[in-house]
């Protein structure tokens, strides 16, 4: 009987091995698969705040260039309307 048993102890070594190194590899399979995932939605966000910063430049250079013109006309409107509401 000791040799059989040898053979099952041997033989659930070489399974427990077998399945923990596939249970490895599953892991690995997946960390990667999220690690791409979170490198590209990272890249993705990266482009998103660099369109959102241009659109920005864009609006202050808009406005800059709206209010250029007559800066003075919109503040002394809002001041006189300021004033009697005050008084």
């Amino acid at each position: 009987m000791d040799g059989n048993d040898s053979v099952d102890s041997k033989q659930g070594t070489a399974d427990m091995a077998a399945f923990v190194q596939n249970l490895l590899q599953q892991m690995q399979s997946r960390f990667q698969t999220m690690s791409d995932s979170i490198i590209t939605k990272i890249d993705e966000m990266g482009s998103r705040i660099d369109e959102l910063e241009q659109s920005i430049n864009d609006l202050k250079a808009e406005m800059g260039a709206e209010n250029s013109p007559s800066p003075s006309v919109p503040s002394g409107s809002k001041d006189d309307s300021k004033s009697p509401k005050e008084s």
